[in-house]
């Protein structure tokens, strides 16, 4: 029986935990300080920006691609395993195009053309088209749109939670409340056992899925994975009915600026991008979050009257110097992966990342089950 111990519960972290619970022979342990989904994943929106993102080829997009495709299975199965409902917008993404150059509009119809090649599709709407399907937008400058038909939004907290769940009834064991204080190595490129609160444990694999821990925690094995803190705020807005449509309410994005229809007349609208100015210290700007809500108001003008129910944020781990996420080996070390540093897409790209770890872990030869 080959003993995984996954670091850090977050979607990512419970993602891993889920996937790797399916595999014959392994016993699998989380360990999160805090709850589940408290760090990032509770801050994100969860509007998964897969075929309507502009990544074509290579691992960006194949991981894009395989998470897309997942969730339509793992959605349905984790409500039947749980018995919980997790919010899942099937109604796709509608990205809104302003003042676009016809340049920027040939790259659009290019990348129509690319998805279709790839099996997916995405369409091109005028502005005659956007009135017509969706009366709420009304702002001049909005020249048309792109939908993305495929592309889904779900409720990342409730995503985690049913992870959570669905893994504890295939066997994992899930510590919450502990911290990790030290990795030692009793030979090198091994790890045999992290020092916690809870004391020592013992394992053949380290899964580290801890987001802007993963930095302290790689520092104690002497390979830092420098992950930053990006902030985001959001908020949530009360119209009392759907805006538009009725029947047709997409997650609706445009200038970096998402609309998400939550049920029953609630909106999310966020999010804003904060770097450190100094340190990692972070303060929420007051003012960049009030321009979110106004940039979603000139698209939507009927949110000025929405009341704010509340506002939330979280930090967001972006790895320093090097693309997200970071997915492989700990350099020095054959049984520690890396998980994390998702930056932006940690909801998106959980299904794949945990595909990878899983396919690393039964390439080694163990927990094949054979």
């Amino acid at each position: 029986m080959s003993h995984v111990v996954i670091i850090g519960c977050g979607v990512v972290g419970a993602a891993i935990a889920y996937e790797l619970s399916q595999v014959k022979g392994l016993k699998i342990t989380v360990c999160d300080r805090q709850a589940p989904a408290q760090a990032s994943t509770g801050a994100a929106l969860g509007v998964l920006m897969g075929v309507i993102s502009q990544k074509i080829k290579g691992k960006a997009w194949q991981m894009r691609q395989t998470s897309i495709q997942r969730y339509e299975t793992l959605i349905p199965e984790l409500e039947t395993l749980t018995g919980r409902k997790i919010p899942f917008n099937r109604q796709g993404i509608l990205m809104l195009l302003s003042d676009s150059s016809l340049e920027e509009m040939s790259a659009w119809e290019k990348l129509v053309e690319i998805r279709h090649s790839q099996g997916w599709n995405l369409e091109i709407w005028d502005t005659a088209k956007l009135k017509n399907i969706c009366p709420q937008i009304n702002n001049e400058k909005i020249t048309g749109a792109v939908y993305s038909p495929q592309d889904r939004q779900l409720d990342p907290t409730a995503l985690t939670l049913a992870l959570v769940e669905a893994a504890e009834k295939n066997g994992v064991t899930f510590k919450f409340g502990v911290t990790v204080l030290d990795a030692p190595t009793s030979t090198p490129e091994f790890c045999n056992q992290l020092e916690t609160t809870e004391g020592k444990i013992a394992a053949d694999w380290f899964v580290v899925a801890a987001g802007l821990g993963s930095t302290p925690l790689t520092a104690k094995l002497n390979q830092i994975i420098d992950i930053r803190p990006v902030l985001g705020q959001a908020l949530q807005m009360r119209v009392g009915h759907p805006l538009g449509n009725t029947d047709f309410q997409p997650a609706i994005t445009g200038n970096d600026v998402h609309i998400v229809p939550v049920g029953g007349g609630d909106y999310w609208v966020g999010a804003t991008v904060e770097f450190p100015s100094n340190g990692d210290e972070i303060p929420p700007n007051q003012e960049l979050l009030e321009s979110v809500r106004e940039q979603a108001i000139a698209f939507c003008p009927e949110l000025a009257t929405a009341i704010i129910l509340r506002t939330w944020s979280g930090l967001r781990p972006r790895p320093e110097g090097r693309p997200a996420p970071v997915i492989g080996k700990l350099p020095g070390f054959s049984n520690v992966l890396l998980a994390t540093g998702h930056y932006r897409n940690g909801v998106l790209l959980a299904p794949a990342t945990a595909y990878a770890i899983r396919e690393m872990i039964i390439s080694q030869g163990l927990g094949t089950g054979d």
